[in-house]
Formats: C-alpha cells, structure tokens, sequence
C-alpha cells in the first residue's frame, strides 16, 4: 500500500516584523491600562464626631485607671472591604460600583468604638487600637456581623422603595488581668435611608454606626465601671 505525502510549504516571515507588531500590541494594551477615562469613585466615610456625640450623650465619667483596647473588628470578606456593600432581592450581594469608603468598614468601625469610648472618659487609663504599645487591663473584642444597605428590587438602580441600612455588631469586653469576659452582647441597628440615593444611603450609614457605636460605648462603660480598679 501506498502512503501518500504531503509537503507543507510555510512562508518565511520576517522575525523584524513580527517584532514589530508585537511591540505595537503590548503598547497599546499598555496604553489601555495606563489611561482611563472612567472618573474616579467617590469616597465617603463615617461620621465620628456623630457617634462620638451619641456614646457621650449619657456618659458619666470615672475616676478608673484602667486602660482599654479595642481590637479591630472582624468580618466576613464581603464587608471587610472599603466597598458600600448592598443586599438585593433574591439574597444578592453587589457593591455600588462609583462609591467607596474611605477605609475599610471594620476599620471604620474601630476608630469610631475609640473616639467615642476616649470621650466618655470612664477610662482614665486611655483607650487605644488593639494591638496596643502598653499593656491595657481591659480588651473589647468585636466582630462585624452585618454592615450593608437592603434593597427591594434586583439591584440599588432598580429598587422604587427607599433602601434600609443594617449595621450589626457582637462585642465581647475581656478582663486581661483574669483572662475573663465580662460581658457580651450584639448591637444592631436598621435606619432607612430618605430615597433611593447614594448620598441618602450614606446618611443612613451615619446614623446607625452612630446608634450601635452609642449602644456599645454604654454597655462597656456599665460593665467597667463595676470592675476593681486592680486585680
């Protein structure tokens, strides 16, 4: 049997024009990435004076020297991000694609807990970010459990009806000197926002972190304030 051939006859092509047009795609690829049209988003971020005047509306000052940390709060990855996160129908989760916070939402969250706390001053021996420098007697250990808006359509755009903010927050306040938790409790908060706008939605971001940042600053000040000054 015959096995027939084939010759395959390939063109040679010059290896300075291939050169030539593979520097002429990566630069405009390069170009592409470089040079952006699209406007930069806007950043937003919580309001601390609001939640500070919140926490020490009730506050009743100590003359304690006990120092407190607070750790920064954990949370899922989905809000553990600087983007405005947003619940939909059908248990959706998107982000407002032009808007950012200024930092992350558990960030945030832990410079408000520490301004507000600061200014009750129930803690004459200071309040600062976990990990701290000095050793501190007390710890509020915090989790983020929700910081997102609540939309009734299939996306912010769509949604008729005025979106809710829900912030919800579990703290732990922490003994260190006896390795003990003296309390525990969640903190929530659910403020509907006056429209379906951006600037609305932020507003109503303001004032819950301001009410759970209040609630948790009391319920930490109530429970310190029964502690001994020493062990």
């Amino acid at each position: 049997m015959t096995i027939a051939t084939a010759r395959v006859h390939i063109r040679p092509v010059s290896w300075l024009a291939c050169a030539s047009s593979m520097a002429l795609l990566l630069g405009g690829c390069a170009g592409n990435l470089l040079r952006s049209d699209a406007d930069a988003p806007d950043t937003f971020r919580l309001d601390v004076a609001a939640a500070t005047a919140a926490a020490t509306a009730s506050a009743t000052p100590s003359n304690s020297g006990l120092a407190l940390a607070v750790a920064r709060p954990r949370a899922a990855a989905a809000i553990d991000t600087d983007r405005i996160a947003v619940l939909s129908a059908g248990n959706r989760f998107d982000y407002y694609a032009a808007a950012r916070w200024a930092e992350s939402a558990p960030q945030m969250l832990q410079q408000n807990l520490v301004s507000a706390l600061a200014a009750t001053a129930q803690f004459g021996g200071g309040v600062m970010t976990a990990p701290a420098r000095v050793p501190t007697e007390l710890l509020l250990d915090v989790e983020l459990r929700r910081f997102e808006v609540v939309t009734m359509g299939a996306d912010a755009a769509s949604s008729g009806a005025a979106p809710v903010v829900y912030v919800q927050v579990q703290a732990s306040l922490v003994d260190s000197r006896r390795l003990a938790r003296v309390t525990n409790f969640v903190s929530e908060a659910a403020v509907p926002a006056s429209e379906n706008r951006l600037s609305a939605v932020v507003a109503a971001f303001d004032r819950a972190n301001a009410q759970v940042v209040s609630d948790i600053a009391a319920r930490v000040q109530a429970a310190a304030a029964a502690l001994p000054a020493t062990p």
